[in-house]
């Protein structure tokens, strides 16, 4: 593989052409494209090839193309010099890293399309021999096929440097090691795409053979990266398994933990868990009941009103015994909004709750089980009130799996919230029988590997188990990274009693996020998000996995937590800075900004957080840069346009790869996806997988 020039070097290492022919044709590529005069080029620093383009089209950009993919945050642009001019000026002044390059044309961009086509009436006059090696063409980012090497050496010329994906392609082959021949540059390059970027994983590309009716490569005016089509884009579809119209009623309503499905009274074993602000809403959670499935209730960011009126909804939709439950999030600062969430919810005889974001157990969360436990007409313990428990880290997967903590049960004695008898039976349960391991997911994430933590999980259960003697075993289930049937198998053959997702659902016609949202992710592919701060827990640096194609929330929330880190105070950042950021982020000023956060805290009767943060100035800076996590989660719930760049939507690459997999069907719309229809495809294409699968071992 060679970065643009030094693919004619790699072309002459394959044995393409001898040292005197290759020189002739540099000799000539140089000329064509010296003459295209009165350009220029700039590398841009850290942007993704989104979020630069979201900003080009923002500034009325749109005669500038990005010319070369070099490493993931490192993209360098091209186009005429005056236009270059002002993007370099343009995010200069938004503190975006720009260098302008000393260059006198505008290299692989539209404007060489004339070179391009002259150099391709001088590629006429050569043969060229067969490639001893594969060589990896920079225009496609994929090895060359002999009879579309003279086409798409004229074709580099006006085409991006598809660097990063061509790496990356090499990456999925297995290539291990890198030898760079003069200076170390792109060693450097290969290097950062390697951490950062996922292997392209492909059918095997077949070198040798001559393809019949290979389209010819066209050129456009418009910028080559959207719109030229290369021989190996125009292949047909790979072959994927057709989704089934109807379950198939054997094994899928057999994966995964009896007791589970029993416990419950599902079909599957399978969760659409709770995705907060009622994205995972009240018609999300009665389709998944009527079609004899579970799902959970987003309460997170709602008030205590907001969640009655839900229950109420619910409520009067299933009437039947249908499975619901709702989501209990961890208020670590405000406990007491958290009990009163639990006392609706027994109020109203909720017996199925989530709990997310536990580092231990609270006196809210063990009032809420023990408050269901009863005797049973044969002695047994019964536990109406379910906790289904989502963790990431072992210590908290075993206080979920540990009876109710003595000090707490103490707690609720003395004011008089449980009885005696349900204090006993508490010695006898664990908190939870349904833990959920999650690993990487969308949302807030501790990053975590399934195949680490299932097993890791899985085993402290099943000592537990032994060490309690319960009489009801645990259940342990996984989350995370499942969007298609091929990941759901592999939970089951891991073990996992039960599966739980999160991401595929927010992209269905019931789910809680406006239908704009909802049309950015049905396009998303597996690379598509980032990480970036949690606004409910800015200060100690948690993450959250969103949404980045297409949006700028990822840098600038992460461009806000850096200054957070690095000044005291709003009055030590720099003014040009805080102009910048009331400009591009709030849109409005921070003096206003620090007015609606008194407002918020005194309505919410917390007069003590303005205080604080009146004597200390770094909390107030918290209390300002939490405000635009609250305002780009209301931009993207709306569907605001107006502000799509600062949409801070939460998904994972679970969904991704679920639109991977649906597409070419009618699932690739997303207002044909239905969360029951999702759950029980899934299931049942994952069943068809793994008969599929031991029939074929079988026959070995």
């Amino acid at each position: 593989a060679g970065h643009s020039l030094g693919e004619y070097n790699a072309l002459l290492a394959a044995g393409a052409f001898d040292f005197e022919t290759g020189l002739r044709l540099v000799q000539k590529r140089g000329e064509l494209m010296a003459a295209a005069s009165g350009g220029g080029m700039a590398a841009v620093i850290g942007l993704s090839a989104g979020e630069l383009q979201s900003l080009l089209r923002e500034g009325g950009y749109d005669d500038i193309d990005l010319a070369n993919f070099n490493a993931p945050g490192q993209i360098v642009i091209a186009g005429k010099k005056e236009s270059i001019e002002k993007v370099v000026e343009g995010f200069k002044a938004k503190d975006i890293t720009i260098m302008p390059l000393a260059v006198s044309a505008p290299f692989h961009s539209r404007y060489m399309k004339p070179a391009a086509e002259a150099f391709a009436g001088f590629l006429k006059d050569f043969s060229f021999n067969p490639l001893r090696i594969p060589v990896i063409a920079n225009a496609t980012a994929r090895p060359y096929e002999e009879e579309a090497l003279v086409e798409l050496l004229s074709t580099q010329i006006a085409s991006s440097v598809r660097w990063v994906d061509s790496i990356r392609f090499l990456m999925g082959r297995g290539v291990e090691d890198y030898e760079e021949v003069g200076g170390s540059i792109l060693s450097r390059m290969v290097k950062d795409i390697r951490a950062k970027c996922t292997p392209i994983m492909e059918e095997k590309v077949v070198l040798q053979a001559p393809v019949e009716h290979k389209p010819k490569v066209t050129l456009k005016a418009e910028p080559p990266s959207a719109s030229i089509k290369y021989p190996s884009q125009e292949r047909e579809p790979a072959a994927r398994p057709k989704p089934v119209a109807e379950p198939n009623g054997t094994l899928a309503t057999r994966l995964g933990s009896a007791a589970f499905r029993e416990g419950h009274s599902v079909k599957y074993a399978y969760i659409a868990g709770a995705m907060y602000r009622g994205i995972a809403s009240k018609e999300l959670v009665v389709r998944m009941g009527r079609a004899k499935m579970i799902g959970y209730l987003g309460t997170g960011g709602m008030s205590l009103n907001e969640i009655e009126d839900n229950i109420k909804y619910i409520q009067s939709q299933l009437t039947q015994g249908e499975a619901y439950g709702m989501n209990l999030l961890h208020h670590l600062t405000d406990p007491v909004f958290e009990m009163k969430t639990v006392e609706l919810y027994l109020k109203y005889g909720i017996q199925r709750i989530e709990a997310a974001a536990y580092m231990q157990m609270t006196e809210s969360l063990v009032y809420y089980r023990l408050r269901g436990l009863r005797r049973g007409t044969g002695g047994e313990v019964v536990c109406d009130n379910k906790i289904l428990a989502k963790v990431s880290r072992p210590e908290v997967a075993q206080a979920f799996m540990s009876p109710a903590p003595e000090k707490i049960i103490q707690k609720l004695l003395d004011k008089e919230l449980v009885s005696q008898e349900q204090a006993e039976l508490s010695k006898q349960v664990p908190m939870s029988h349904d833990i959920c391991v999650e690993a990487d997911s969308g949302g807030h994430t501790d990053g975590g590997v399934a195949l680490v933590l299932l097993p890791s999980i899985q085993r402290l259960r099943k000592d537990i188990q032994v060490q309690q003697n319960y009489a009801q075993p645990i259940r342990v289930g996984l989350a995370g990274g499942i969007g298609t049937p091929q990941s759901a198998a592999c939970a089951f053959v891991m073990g996992a009693d039960f599966i739980l997702t999160g991401s595929i659902n927010q992209c269905t016609v019931e789910a809680g996020m406006s239908d704009e949202v909802k049309t950015m992710l049905q396009d998303i592919n597996v690379q598509d998000t980032a990480y970036a701060p949690a606004g409910d827990m800015f200060e100690i640096g948690a993450k959250v996995q969103v949404l980045r194609k297409g949006v700028l929330f990822p840098a600038r929330a992460n461009k806000l937590y850096n200054l957070y880190q690095q000044y005291g105070s709003l009055e030590e950042i720099p003014e040009k800075t805080i102009r910048q950021i009331e400009k591009n982020y709030f849109k409005q000023s921070i003096a206003d900004i620090w007015e609606q956060t008194r407002a918020y805290f005194t309505n919410r009767g917390e007069p003590e957080e303005i205080e604080k943060a009146e004597q200390n100035p770094r909390h107030k800076m918290a209390l300002v840069f939490r405000w635009y996590f609250g305002y780009s989660s209301r931009a993207a719930l709306a569907g605001d346009m107006e502000h799509k760049v600062n949409f801070q939507v939460h998904t994972g690459p679970a969904l991704g790869a679920f639109n991977q997999w649906v597409k070419g069907t009618e699932l690739e719309r997303w207002q044909n996806r239905h969360a029951d229809q999702v759950g029980a495809r899934i299931m049942e294409e994952a069943a068809l997988l793994l008969e599929n699968t031991l029939k074929a071992i079988g026959k070995e």
